[in-house]
């Protein structure tokens, strides 16, 4: 009995010995002095840290909350494929709470034009292998693909094809974890979900900035940092020429829908932009990412704005005769008085498809209209301008 006492004493120190070592080698592993973090400089929903073994651990959060309040929610690990350790990395090689995730990702699935965007500007639409849909799409290449069934449509959000989802093989998808949803039946599939938030950033470049984020998943992160540096300086360049304007007109957004306006907040990207353009946007004090309104309160508060911002799916040529025939009261405003509609057809133009890297274009396209002597007479705009 001594000696089997000795042997399970003998054991307890060995494991207690083993959890110590684990135990220190995470610290090592995800101590502050072990890692170099990437320079993001308008992101703000997502962190990215490179551990000395070459692990970055990316960490995403609602970047429209207060960090100290909102905690991060998604952790992934991305390990580079074709590392000697990659396949067989063991699980204290990596802090706890991280999915690993196998990089760069040769196919995934998008659930959002912005998404899409960014692959596009990547040149990386080999990687995508299903879209949730083709409505208002306009990129040639992947209606393309999409016919000789290279690109999958998987249904919409909360009507999802699993069946299509599993053959289509995606390492990863991407998705908007705030909107709709209906992921359920995709986690069951067991496929890594990776969050996509860059509608939520409260800044253009920002939103732009995501770009980075795609690249780091499918090793674009050189083309990336080259296509958003090129998209920075021009919009700032843009920018501080505005802002040496005295004049600011005040300018509001959307439309009546089901009872309801929706407006954007004034922590969203589109009113930042407003302000870039030299404008002031009429919620500028409020603090959310959009918000909805009643009509008598939205016109309370924007009936002697000087612009009005609208962007819809209207079938044909949208008019002011149009817009005073979804709601009569529309005539009363200010900016519908003096024609003054800013508006974009996404039926005509690929908005969602391409303006989320930019920003750069549809900062140019404003300031042509609030202040055109700040632009080459000849501009053609390519996304807003004034309604005829």
């Amino acid at each position: 009995m001594r000696i089997v006492g000795k042997v399970l004493f003998l054991m307890v120190v060995l494991m207690c010995a083993a959890c110590g070592q684990t135990s220190k080698k995470m610290q090592d592993v995800a101590g502050a002095d072990s890692v170099s973090v990437m320079p993001l400089e308008y992101a703000k929903g997502f962190t990215v840290k490179t551990l000395e073994n070459g692990v970055r651990l990316v960490d995403v959060a609602d970047p429209q909350q207060d960090e100290d309040k909102m905690p991060v929610s998604y952790h992934f690990a991305l390990v580079q494929k074709g590392s000697p350790h990659a396949g067989r990395m063991s699980a204290d090689e990596i802090p706890d709470g991280y999915t690993k995730v196998e990089v760069p990702v040769e196919r995934t699935l998008v659930m959002t034009m912005l998404q899409l965007s960014n692959f596009t500007a990547l040149d990386a639409l080999d990687v995508v292998k299903g879209i949730t849909g083709t409505k208002n799409l306009y990129n040639k290449d992947i209606k393309k693909r999409v016919k000789d069934g290279s690109i999958v449509k998987i249904g919409m959000e909360g009507n999802f094809d699993t069946e299509l989802i599993l053959a289509a093989h995606p390492e990863v998808i991407f998705i908007s974890p705030f909107k709709r949803g209906g992921y359920d039946a995709i986690k069951e599939t067991g496929i890594t979900l990776v969050p996509h938030l860059g509608y939520k950033e409260a800044h253009p470049l920002g939103q732009a900035e995501w770009v980075k984020y795609v690249a780091l998943f499918i090793g674009k992160e050189k083309e990336a940092e080259v296509l958003f540096d090129g998209i920075k300086q021009r919009y700032l360049a843009l920018a501080e020429k505005v802002a040496q304007t005295k004049e600011r007109p005040t300018v509001f957004s959307g439309e009546m829908h089901g009872g309801n306006w929706f407006a954007v907040g004034g922590k969203n990207h589109l009113a930042q932009m407003f302000r870039d353009a030299g404008a002031e946007y009429i919620l500028k004090d409020d603090n959310t990412g959009g918000v909805p309104i009643e009509y008598e309160q939205m016109y309370a508060t924007a009936a002697n704005a000087d612009y009005w911002r609208i962007l819809n799916s209207f079938p044909g040529d949208f008019s002011y005769e149009a817009l005073k025939a979804s709601e009569p009261r529309n005539e009363l405003f200010k900016a519908f008085k003096e024609r003054h509609v800013i508006y974009c057809n996404m039926k005509q133009t690929p908005y969602y498809e391409t303006s989320p890297v930019q920003p750069d274009v549809l900062l140019a396209d404003l300031v042509a209209i609030f202040h055109p002597e700040l632009v080459d007479a000849d501009y053609t705009p390519t996304y807003y301008q004034l309604l005829k």
